[in-house]
């Protein structure tokens, strides 16, 4: 998806419009002791969110949501997803350590609660969509006692933050809605993997669908559509205390922008348009088959622009009759096993999609030499490279084990590092040398045709005055 051109196109004509809502309005905050009934809304300072109860569809299951306001009914987080009110009998309650979801005012449904008692706590929605527990006279971020940008539900705002607080042990993933009425957990998680190498993965139950690759400095390896463009900028910290993926709107006062992972597992980063009244997809995560998880197998590389499958050099189908039939899954096996010191070297790969299940073995600014080394020296290393993932200008990451999840791209992409046994390298060499032997023996093949011709021509042009010469 070629994203400049579209996304200025869109951008001019993108943002917000529809019907208002009809409930009462209390303000932008809840204090101690006041309650929020079912038909009344909090709505944030720049009329841009609202919270309340809201039900989808025909059903008649009541929840305690935020939503964009003054546009069709979106909602961006669900406090009681997996427990639903029946009826309009539910009612948010603010007390001296928390608040609470009440049933028939009675019954706790769902509460956030803190150990320590606020002098003057308030429960306030603010315009970014996040609504905070705090101190009422206390602006510092740090002094939140819960937010709801820490309990995600499918969709992901400008600010919120997707990955881990290393410090708290928080972690923070989208899940999908059950159906398009239901906002229940459903089968799709969309979050980082992992702290150390960390990728975006979908995952659907316990099984990846889909891998977008390690962050390398300037995107995740796998996707070209997570980096800076006219609309969004991506963003990604990693720190001892935090990491996480995040990303702010260009022109946030005017474009009402998310990302989120739908009912069906689709990844997309949507704007609001004026024009259409509805939500478009500037982008949306998988782009083609080669997305899927593990299409080619081990040590297959995936192509969008040609042959689907193709195994590495170096490499054969496991099973020539199944790639007949394409049917990849099986993946590729060396020619030639490695004899570990006897000779391994690697090859370098151009393009990639980085594999699965890597391992970050140094961080800190090491030089590819070292990188290699270290891999080299260790006989179940397959695979090394060196990438920018904490910002130390270069983390030594290593592959132990099959190589899978592959993809190769016709611009952009990272190195991979392969490791090769003696024999295939000393092929590759030779493959190396015959190829320089034709260029050259078909380079002066071309002079000594080309210089015969120029005396060919020279002699027929000689004749030829010389014939005049003598008729005249």
């Amino acid at each position: 998806m070629v994203l400049s051109p579209f996304l200025i196109l869109w951008y001019v004509w993108l943002s917000s419009v529809s019907p208002p809502s009809t409930a009462a309005t209390v303000s932008d905050r809840l204090t101690q002791n006041q309650v929020l009934e079912d038909g009344q809304t909090l709505v944030s300072s720049g009329q841009r969110f609202e919270l309340g109860f809201f039900s989808r569809g025909n059903s008649s299951h009541r929840y305690l949501g935020i939503w964009y306001k003054n546009i069709t009914l979106t909602v961006v987080w669900v406090a009681n997803r997996n427990k639903y009110i029946s009826g309009q009998s539910g009612s948010l309650s603010m007390g001296s350590n928390g608040f609470s979801l009440l049933l028939n005012n009675s019954e706790k449904l769902w509460s956030v609660n803190t150990t320590r008692v606020l002098e003057s706590p308030i429960l306030q929605l603010l315009d970014n969509g996040n609504l905070v527990l705090k101190e009422e006279n206390n602006p510092d971020l740090e002094g939140y006692v819960w937010q709801s940008f820490d309990d995600i539900t499918d969709t992901l705002l400008p600010g919120m933050k997707l990955g881990w607080n290393l410090k708290t042990g928080l972690y923070r993933n989208m899940t999908s809605w059950l159906s398009a009425d239901d906002p229940s957990a459903g089968d799709y998680t969309f979050s980082l993997d992992s702290p150390e190498t960390p990728q975006l993965v979908l995952i659907k139950g316990t099984q990846k669908k889909y891998r977008w690759g390690p962050w390398d400095g300037v995107r995740f390896s796998g996707s070209n559509e997570l980096r800076s463009n006219p609309v969004f900028t991506p963003m990604f910290n990693s720190s001892r205390e935090e990491v996480y993926y995040t990303f702010e709107v260009i022109d946030q006062e005017s474009l009402l922008s998310r990302f989120v992972v739908t009912q069906d597992g689709w990844i997309q980063y949507l704007t609001w348009s004026k024009s259409s009244n509805e939500w478009v997809a500037m982008v949306t995560l998988q782009r083609d088959s080669c997305d899927r998880y593990e299409t080619c197998g081990p040590y297959g590389n995936c192509y969008s622009d040609g042959p689907k499958c193709n195994c590495l050099k170096g490499f054969t189908p496991k099973s020539p009759e199944d790639w007949s039939r394409i049917i990849w899954s099986g993946g590729c096996v060396r020619r030639w096993e490695l004899e570990c010191e006897n000779g391994d070297g690697f090859v370098k790969y151009g393009g990639m999609k980085l594999p699965d299940y890597s391992h970050l073995v140094e961080s800190r600014n090491l030089s590819l030499e070292i990188c290699e080394a270290e891999c080299l020296r260790n006989c179940s290393c397959m695979a090394f490279t060196l990438i920018d993932i904490h910002g130390s200008g270069g983390d030594c990451v290593m592959w132990f084990g099959d190589l899978v999840d592959m993809k190769h791209f016709p611009s952009g992409g990272d190195d991979l590092y392969i490791r090769m046994a003696k024999k295939e390298l000393e092929s590759i060499a030779d493959a190396r040398r015959n190829k320089r032997v034709r260029v050259i023996v078909t380079v002066v093949i071309c002079v000594a045709t080309g210089m015969l011709l120029c005396g060919v021509i020279s002699w027929c042009t000689i004749r030829i005055r010389k014939a005049k010469r003598r008729d005249i």
